[in-house]
């Protein structure tokens, strides 16, 4: 297994996690305008998304991360909204790697934090992240605005 930066060919297995995660599933009305998004944010300074890969180059897994600035801080942050492992590749450490190299790189851009956003039900996930060394350090709320 390989982790490296999303490459626009990633486009479909990358978008096939995210539908399993829980994020809306991408349409032939919807490609087009959902391809463009995820072009640019691939082209985006304030972006680094990883992809795992096996040998053959077969995309196994993802995670989003986004470098941000906040008030009061005069280094950036690093945030992971979206990491996801195909199921029939969990348990192999492909998560850890992800998270790993997702720290690495804000590392190098001197970021003072690492934040992940996950949701309640994903329990099994919460235990990576207590493991990768992160803590459960605040809730998460939304108003759905569509």
């Amino acid at each position: 297994m390989v982790i490296r930066t999303a490459q626009p060919d990633d486009f479909g297995p990358v978008t096939r996690l995210l539908e399993r995660l829980g994020r809306p599933t991408v349409t032939p009305r919807n490609r087009a305008a959902v391809k463009e998004v995820y072009n640019a944010q691939l082209t985006d300074p304030s972006t680094s998304h990883l992809v795992a890969v096996t040998g053959r180059d077969r995309v196994i897994g993802f995670c989003s991360l986004h470098f941000r600035t906040r008030l009061n801080h005069d280094q950036g942050q690093a945030w992971i909204p979206d990491v996801i492992v195909d199921e029939g590749e969990r348990g192999r450490g492909v998560a850890r790697a992800l998270i790993g190299e997702a720290e690495k790189r804000a590392r190098e851009r001197g970021c003072f934090d690492l934040t992940l956003e996950s949701s309640y039900a994903r329990k099994e996930a919460h235990l990576l992240y207590v493991g990768a060394g992160m803590t459960d350090a605040g809730k998460f709320f939304r108003k759905r605005l569509d």
